[in-house]
């Protein structure tokens, strides 16, 4: 059987579909999963030799309708499509989907869910029972076809060769290593920037620490620069590396330190311990990273938690209040973390 699964973005929601897909293929080595996404995040999927990676370009080739129609044809003339697995239901994914119920191809979609996840963070987060994991949403869809997951998920295995490059980039580790990705798409989702370089300055000052910065785009790559340049043992990656050798990074890390971001995610692909910290989201809404523990989610109990599902860039106060965290509570759980 071939399974074409469409999966558009984004970076976190694609890799929150890596433990169901990837276990999938390894438990039906000679079925065919064909994966649909962004260009660049086929590592996610490196090492399972049934799961073939299609890059989309939405900004060329596929874009508009005539792009979706070209995207078919090409999919079509490689493979013999049996099943649609649609993880992400958008107006993008649905009329892709139309090409392949007029050939009377089975297609089934996520539900979205949007109306629970509305009054959650209407009512708020006390006295509502958490919402089902998007994770095992994913797995939902996958039943329909029938295929079912257990929530066993193998991390992504090292790979010898990136390894080898990684140490030759950044040297042989010695003593703890600690990745730190303080940015995210909204500002609710954001540590304050003198919260965050309190606590670069503090792992930066223990002699047996170093400090990987994290993070994308050029604006947040120049000032993690910065703050490499101002501390010692401090080292900028953005930009730097690809996403393969970001994942084998990753791997040396003994902790993530990050905000509700796709970093937790890629992080539980490896198997990396992620110290998340939560704001105007939370995780009970579904989205929280893949086998992580409890006692790692940093969260404030503000009456007006959570605002959003995904964040947000306006506060109703103007102060942000769900993101001013406690440093030395955070410093104290990773510092936990490395013992």
């Amino acid at each position: 059987m071939t399974y074409l699964v469409l999966r558009f973005s984004s970076i976190g929601n694609v890799a929150m579909t890596v433990p169901v897909v990837a276990t999938l293929a390894h438990e039906h080595p000679n079925d065919t999963f064909v994966y649909v996404s962004q260009k660049k995040l086929a590592a996610m999927f490196s090492g399972v030799p049934n799961v073939h990676f299609f890059e989309l370009d939405f900004q060329g080739k596929h874009g508009g309708f005539l792009g979706l129609r070209r995207l078919y044809k090409q999919i079509t003339d490689e493979w013999s499509v049996d099943y649609v697995v649609d993880l992400q239901h958008s107006w993008k994914t649905r009329l892709f989907s139309v090409f392949f119920r007029m050939r009377r191809k089975p297609v089934y979609s996520l539900c979205e869910e949007k109306r629970s996840k509305k009054t959650f963070v209407q009512k708020g987060a006390k006295g509502l029972q958490a919402l089902r994991s998007e994770i095992w949403r994913y797995a939902d869809v996958f039943s329909q076809v029938g295929l079912n997951w257990k929530g066993h998920f193998q991390p992504m295995l090292t790979d010898p060769l990136l390894s080898a490059r990684i140490e030759v980039m950044y040297g042989e580790k010695v003593g703890k290593w600690i990745g730190i990705a303080p940015f995210a798409k909204y500002k609710s989702n954001v540590l304050p920037y003198r919260l965050t370089k309190e606590v670069i300055a503090h792992f930066a000052s223990r002699d047996d620490v170093r400090v990987f910065l994290f993070g994308a785009g050029r604006v947040e790559s120049e000032m993690l620069r910065q703050w490499s340049m101002i501390f010692s043992d401090v080292t900028c990656v953005a930009g730097n590396l690809r996403l393969e050798e970001e994942f084998e990074l990753m791997r040396h890390l003994d902790v993530m330190l990050c905000m509700d971001s796709a970093n937790q995610h890629l992080a539980s692909l490896v198997g990396l311990r992620a110290v998340s910290i939560w704001g105007g989201t939370h995780p009970d809404v579904g989205y929280s990273a893949w086998a992580q523990r409890e006692d790692d989610i940093l969260q404030l109990d503000v009456a007006c938690r959570p605002c959003s599902v995904n964040g947000v860039n306006e506060c109703k106060r103007g102060d942000f209040a769900c993101m001013n965290h406690d440093v030395g509570h955070i410093i104290s759980v990773v510092e936990n973390c490395l013992k």
